[in-house]
């Protein structure tokens, strides 16, 4: 999944990403993720290893998040990075 935000993706080599994995664990740096985001099975997005890679790497689009799903992200990303507000 690209993390990256879609303004700075034109004038960008690189990009963040996020694995979308069918091993789900459970964990807060997930989301769940499936068929009604354009997947053939229910996965998992994975902040706990995000990595930056060339954006030409990157040659087919599968599927897209609506707004819901974009803030469990942020918040599972907040959760992986250890930067929750909460404490």
């Amino acid at each position: 999944m690209v993390l990256t935000r879609s303004k700075a993706i034109p004038v960008l080599n690189t990009v963040i990403v996020a694995s979308i994995t069918s091993t789900i664990h459970g964990s807060a740096g997930e989301v769940v993720v499936g068929i009604d985001q354009g997947l053939k099975n229910t996965s998992a997005i994975n902040l706990d290893n995000v990595q930056t890679v060339e954006k030409s790497k990157l040659t087919q689009f599968i599927g897209s998040l609506n707004n819901e799903l974009m803030k469990k992200v942020c918040h599972a990303l907040s959760a992986a990075t250890g930067c929750s507000e909460e404490k």
